[in-house]
């Protein structure tokens, strides 16, 4: 798989600006260390970047096809995402969804008129690699390997550099590779000598261990709070891909992504889910280095009561199966 090109991302502005807002940038509150800067995709309509990449893909979809609706694999941001734009367009939209999906994102689901199924963690990255859910009509929108969908998240790379042009580094969360692809596809056009670095959280940071590996490897995988990343492989072609395009993996841990929410939520007033939270922390580390360092807060979709306990000062703790 290739990455998108400058062409395809400066295209998918008219698309992903159908449905999305042109995020802020801020400064994070902090007095010492390198300038943070924070791109708050969490403000977008759904809490979510998600909502460019599913925008630009969703709008290429020859109409024809469309009618017949669209489905997605998601832990709640991607599905969001499909379903907001199929909402938008008044088609049909399917979610395969894991068993430990937090309840803020599958009532957010419902909210949008999209229906969701819920499967084993194991069934639902399976999906991912076969693309495939008995029952599913519809267009399958890939949550991260597709070029559209990594077009439309590289448009937060055209942003970056028209309100930071002198932007050190930049760091985003690690999933399946989709916004960090995307993103350093874009400032590799634009600014090459930026260096994209993942953010993984140790313990469920499949991307760090390949690399470490020098091939793509398995890893055993416990979900966590931090939802948004992590899993228990890269998917092939995305990590010829990551491998590629970026300058490697910052791990944090549980603990130190917690502190990042609270930091962000008590500094900035920013209520950030774990995912971002951890891209966050990996700047604050300092194992990135620069006086300008740009991360991506790739959404606020944070269950409540993961947010309280998170502020009284602990780190959340999921079951391997919850109705939350």
């Amino acid at each position: 798989m290739k990455p998108p090109g400058l062409p395809d991302i400066e295209a998918a502005r008219e698309r992903v600006y159908a449905a999305a807002l042109r995020s802020p940038l801020v400064r994070l509150g902090v007095d010492e260390g390198p300038e943070i800067w924070l791109k708050l995709e969490n403000l977008q309509p759904i809490g979510s970047f998600k909502i460019r990449g599913s925008a630009n893909a969703i709008g290429l979809i020859p109409p024809e096809e469309l009618a017949a609706g669209v489905w997605t694999a998601s832990a709640g941001n991607m599905a969001q995402g499909v379903a907001w734009n199929a909402r938008r367009l008044g088609v049909p939209c399917s979610v395969v969804v894991p068993e430990t999906a937090p309840r803020l994102k599958l009532d957010a689901i419902a909210r949008l008129g999209a229906t969701a199924v819920k499967t084993s963690v194991a069934s639902w990255f399976e999906v991912f690699r076969t693309q495939r859910f008995e029952g599913m009509r519809g267009r399958f929108v890939h949550a991260f390997m597709d070029r559209d969908v990594m077009a439309g998240n590289g448009t937060i790379a055209l942003e970056l550099i028209e309100d930071l042009p002198d932007v050190n580094a930049v760091i985003v969360p690690f999933g399946g590779g989709g916004l960090a692809c995307g993103i350093a596809a874009g400032m590799r056009a634009l600014a090459p000598d930026v260096p994209v670095f993942a953010s993984e959280v140790t313990g469920q940071a499949p991307f760090a261990e390949s690399l470490r590996a020098g091939r793509a490897v398995s890893i055993p995988y416990t979900p966590s709070f931090v939802d948004g990343i992590g899993g228990p492989h890269v998917e092939p072609a995305m990590w010829e891909l990551s491998r590629d395009l970026l300058a490697g993996s910052v791990e944090v841990s549980l603990s130190e992504a917690a502190s990042a929410i609270r930091l962000l939520a008590t500094r900035n007033r920013v209520v950030a889910e774990g995912a971002a939270a951890a891209g966050v922390a990996a700047g604050l580390s300092g194992a990135v280095k620069g006086e300008k360092i740009a991360c991506i807060v790739s959404g606020g979709n944070l269950d409540p009561s993961s947010l309280s306990t998170i502020l009284d000062d602990g780190v959340p703790r999921i079951r391997s199966r919850r109705d939350a």
